[in-house]
Formats: structure tokens, sequence, C-alpha cells
């Protein structure tokens, strides 16, 4: 699967995107190993500590269902341009993904791919 072709999965999830108070929606496309991929949106919630990223939920959805080998997650949102992981996500992909290649849409409409280790390189770890 291209990057292109991830990051257009990643548009679609964010149609799903519950934002009614920040107005920012999320979208994000997270590609296993064996070429499945599991979506995920932005869910707001009134108390916003309740609030989950795309991110996440296409991670739990994947963790929940058994996947453990990750490649890569296409991330997409309504502010245009590269929108990179929040602190708790980047915290989860280094849980579930440290070797994860991050894909984010320029200003420009193309990919652009950064390795995890590069935005988060000395994640909390037990």
């Amino acid at each position: 699967m291209t990057d292109k072709e991830l990051l257009e999965i990643a548009d679609k999830a964010m149609e799903n995107a519950y934002a009614p108070y920040s107005k920012f929606k999320v979208g994000a496309a997270l590609l296993c190993s064996d070429g499945t991929v599991f979506t995920g949106c932005n869910i707001e919630n009134a108390s916003f500590g309740a609030t989950n990223c795309a991110e996440r939920t296409a991670i739990f959805k994947a963790v929940s269902e058994g996947y453990r080998d990750f490649e890569a997650i296409a991330i997409v949102s309504s502010g245009g341009g590269e929108t990179y992981p929040c602190g708790i996500c980047r915290q989860v992909m280094g849980e579930f993904a440290p070797k994860l290649r991050i894909i984010l849409r320029n200003e420009n409409g193309e990919p652009t791919e950064y390795n995890f280790m590069d935005i988060m390189p000395k994640f909390f770890s037990l």
C-alpha cells in the first residue's frame, strides 16, 4: 500500500470524527505488517480528559483484535498541513510500535514521513 493510499483511508476515517468542541477533526489509518488497516478518528467528550485521539483509537482497535506488528500510521486533520501526534499518542506508539513510520500530509498535499524514534526518542518504558 502506498503512503498516499494510506492517507486517503485516514481521510475517510476523519469523516467519522466527533469534534463538537474543538471543531478539529483528525483521522488515522494504521497499517499492520500483514496489510490489514485499522482506522480511527478523534472522539471528543465534554469532559476533555475523556477524549480519545484518532491515533490511539486506531491502535487500540488493532490491539483489541490481536494485532501487534505495525508498519505505518497515516494521520490527517481538518486543520490542513502536518498534524503531529500528541504526547499521549506518542507514548502509546512507543509501547506498541517504536519502529513505526508516521506519515503526514504536508501543506502541498504530499506525504511526508517520520520515524517514531525521530519524534519521540526517549519515551517512558518499564
